[in-house]
């Protein structure tokens, strides 16, 4: 069965003992690896590896020795509890014994585990899993943390009375950081607030906060697609920073828009025109991008390629004397206040 997103977070924190077993997949590693930290740690509880309740196992291995994952799953501990085996990176080339072991499951058994990079619809693990009646499948988008899993995250971390505007704060922290950088973020606040019963606010947030955050070619470009213009500027002193290229800044914004054209002007509609993109675009960010190809139109994203293509020029140009960063900034900028015309 498909865990939905809504329903995800909530499965993650109290995941059910008598299910078959649980999938959990997407394009970001950490990610993916967080929520199986937590769904293990909820399930077995703590002490898990070592009575032994817990085997790990690579998609290599099993690769090598199909038979082990069924051994786990019907092996019979020394400790009581929760059981499971863990199936790390898994892919189509160790479906065989992943599908075997689901097969033979029967109540009792060890519950199956197993984490993977995207998967297509036609995988045969992603489709096993989700035509499952007593197992899940759960894909995890790379999109900002929801303010329930900000609030799991602080009560787990012991940072229990932070007033509205300070969540606000963390809310946008967590947007420019990876998952794993802000729990590590949270957990220096709470060692920061240590018998300190005072409301949390932004100055101990600042003060335990990275000194520069990590920012995305995607956030920019979503930025720009969506008409925040007062953001550009920010968000490119940070890829600046990061030594982001003003040519390859150009390029993926090209290549964002061209993108947005080819669905903006199919005959069947940007729908159609999204689902025909390749590489194709799964998930939330799939969504966003249908919304700004709806909200463009095909003739203002005609204008945008236009100007994006004059600014690439301007850039290799042998007689161009002006800062490269300067020139992409007010290209984008114009995109942006390109998109808010009507």
């Amino acid at each position: 069965m498909k865990l939905a997103p809504r329903d995800a977070p909530r499965y993650f924190a109290c995941p059910e003992p008598q299910r078959t077993g649980l999938l959990i997949y997407g394009p970001d590693a950490m990610r993916v690896a967080l929520k199986r930290q937590e769904v293990i740690a909820a399930l077995l509880g703590p002490g898990a590896e070592e009575e032994m309740r817990l085997t790990r196992m690579a998609a290599g291995d099993l690769r090598k020795d199909p038979a082990q994952l069924l051994d786990a799953v019907k092996a019979r501990g020394f400790f009581p509890g929760p059981r499971a085996a863990f199936v790390e990176d898994a892919n189509d080339a160790v479906a065989e014994p992943i599908l075997a072991a689901l097969a033979e499951w029967q109540e009792g058994d060890a519950q199956i585990i197993v984490t993977a990079a995207q998967l297509k619809p036609t995988s045969k693990i992603r489709k096993a899993f989700e035509s499952h009646r007593n197992a899940y499948a759960a894909a995890i988008y790379d999109e900002p943390p929801s303010r329930d899993e900000i609030e799991a995250t602080l009560a787990h971390a012991g940072l229990r009375n932070v007033p509205g505007p300070v969540m606000g704060d963390l809310t946008a922290l967590a947007r420019d950081l990876d998952p794993g950088d802000f729990r590590q973020t949270v957990e220096k606040v709470a060692l920061y607030k240590w018998n300190d019963d005072c409301p949390l606010s932004s100055e101990d947030i600042a003060a335990c906060a990275p000194a520069s955050t990590e920012a995305d070619l995607d956030d920019v470009l979503n930025i720009v697609a969506e008409g925040r213009a007062g953001e550009v500027g920010p968000v490119l002193r940070r890829l600046k920073a990061q030594g982001v290229q003003p040519v390859g800044l150009c390029i993926g914004a090209t290549r964002h828009f061209r993108a947005l054209y080819t669905a903006a002007s199919d005959p069947g509609g940007p729908g159609q025109g999204i689902a025909r993109l390749r590489p194709p675009v799964f998930g939330p960010r799939r969504d966003r991008m249908l919304r700004q190809a709806q909200d463009w139109g095909g003739e203002r994203l005609q204008q945008a390629l236009t100007i994006l293509t004059d600014t690439d020029l301007h850039l290799r140009s042998a007689a161009q004397r002006a800062p490269e960063m300067a020139l992409v900034e007010r290209a984008l900028i114009r995109l942006a206040m390109l998109a808010k015309a009507r």
